[in-house]
Order: structure tokens, then C-alpha cells, then sequence
């Protein structure tokens, strides 16, 4: 436990990398498993409490990718931008909580989270165009360019992993120590505006995540709308 602040699930199974991430992604799950419950257990024509808030959260995610793919397309890929956000929003708000530790704040975390929407859209756009024509893409719009196009196109397409987990890693760990600091700084009444701070922070993140995940899906499978 050398070089690590105390937290609940470390002092039962250790704080070992593998431990930590395993137990408080566990832990996500079950708040999020949770709460699905609560908002559906007695649906309601006029919702209230969890179904409420969950339906106006659905009702976000759908606007988010309207915007950027159409209703129908936004309503059909939904069920996983929606799941990841919830995964990342829970999971940056849980390391604001003393004695727990966010999952995102891990880097081996936040790249599984970036290979699964790098596979998924990718396998997408193959599966709507044909591989064949999906690479074809890649080369530009001119035969003479693709030489230089297509490595252009395979790198750029590569860092959106990087891109993706990056970002979030950096974003809550980043957050994580400097709570750490204030905390330690300055009694426990002070560092409030701060916790509203990175509560904002950690909703902002997940934000970007779900709309980065909406924006690549809608240029895999619509690459016909982007050439027009």
C-alpha cells in the first residue's frame, strides 16, 4: 500500500493495479445496475425520481447524436454511447468520494474503453460498405493521391485510441491529485467549491467521450453523405 491513499476495496483485496480496477469497475456496474432498476422497477406514464431522470438522460443522448447522424441512426447506436457514458460518468464521480478511487484514472481502463469504440465503428463502417470500400476511403477522393492519403488516413485513425484515452486518463487523474492536494492543504468545509469543480469536470469528460464515440460511428457508416 506504499505510495497510495487508503480506500475501502484496497484494504479488502490490497491496492494492487489489478484489484482496484476489477473492484471499483465492479462497483460501477452496481451503482449503474442500481439505478436502472430504480427508473424501471414502476414504470410510469408521467415519469418521476429515477425513471425521470434516467429518461431525460436517454432523451440527452439521442439529441447528442441527432446532431451529428440523424434521429434514427442516434435512437439504433444509443444502447452503447448511452452505457459508456454512464460507465465514465460514474466511474470520474466515484473517485470524488473519499475512500474510492476512479476506475477512468487508469489508463489500462481508459484504452479498453477506447480499443472497444476503435473495433466497433470500424467494424461498422466494414460491415455497411464492404471492406473492400471501406479502405477504398481511405485513399481520398483522387487515385493519385492514395499513396499518400492512406497512411495519413491509418495514422489519424490510430490515434483516436490514443486520443480518446488520453484525454480521459489525463482529465482524472489530473483531478484526482489535485483533490488529493487540497485536501491535505485545507480543511475539509474549503475544498467544496472545488469538489463542485471536478464533479463538472467528470461530467464534461464523459460528455466528450459520448459525442468523440457518436462523431466516428456517423463517419464510418455514412461515408457516402461525406463525400457528397
Amino acid at each position: 500500500m506504499e505510495g497510495r491513499l487508503f480506500t475501502f476495496l484496497g484494504a479488502i483485496g490490497g491496492h494492487g493495479q489489478e484489484w482496484m480496477i476489477l473492484s471499483h469497475y465492479i462497483l460501477v456496474i452496481g451503482i449503474i445496475f442500481l439505478v436502472a432498476r430504480a427508473a424501471t422497477k414502476n414504470l410510469q406514464l408521467v415519469p418521476t425520481g429515477a425513471q425521470n431522470v434516467m429518461e431525460a438522460f436517454v432523451g440527452g443522448v439521442i439529441s447528442m447524436g441527432s446532431d451529428t447522424m440523424g434521429e434514427k441512426n442516434a435512437r439504433i447506436y444509443m444502447p452503447l454511447i448511452a452505457s459508456l457514458a454512464l460507465v465514465v460518468f460514474v466511474s470520474n464521480w466515484m473517485g470524488l468520494i473519499p475512500g474510492f478511487e476512479s476506475p477512468t484514472a487508469n489508463i489500462n481502463f481508459t484504452l479498453s474503453l477506447a480499443l472497444i469504440v476503435f473495433v466497433y465503428y470500424n467494424y461498422l463502417g466494414i460491415k455497411k460498405n464492404g471492406f473492400i470500400n471501406y479502405f477504398k476511403h481511405f485513399a481520398g477522393p483522387m487515385p493519385i493521391l492514395a499513396p499518400l492519403m492512406f497512411p495519413i488516413e491509418i495514422i489519424s485513425h490510430l490515434s483516436r485510441i490514443v486520443s480518446l484515452s488520453f484525454r480521459l486518463f489525463g482529465s482524472i487523474r489530473g483531478d484526482d491529485m489535485f483533490l488529493m492536494v487540497l485536501l491535505m492543504l485545507v480543511p475539509w468545509i474549503v475544498p467544496l467549491s472545488g469538489f463542485f469543480m471536478l464533479a463538472a469536470f467528470g461530467f464534461l469528460q464523459a460528455f466528450i467521450f459520448a459525442i468523440l464515440t457518436y462523431v466516428y460511428i456517423a463517419g464510418s457508416i455514412m461515408m457516402e453523405h461525406e463525400d457528397h
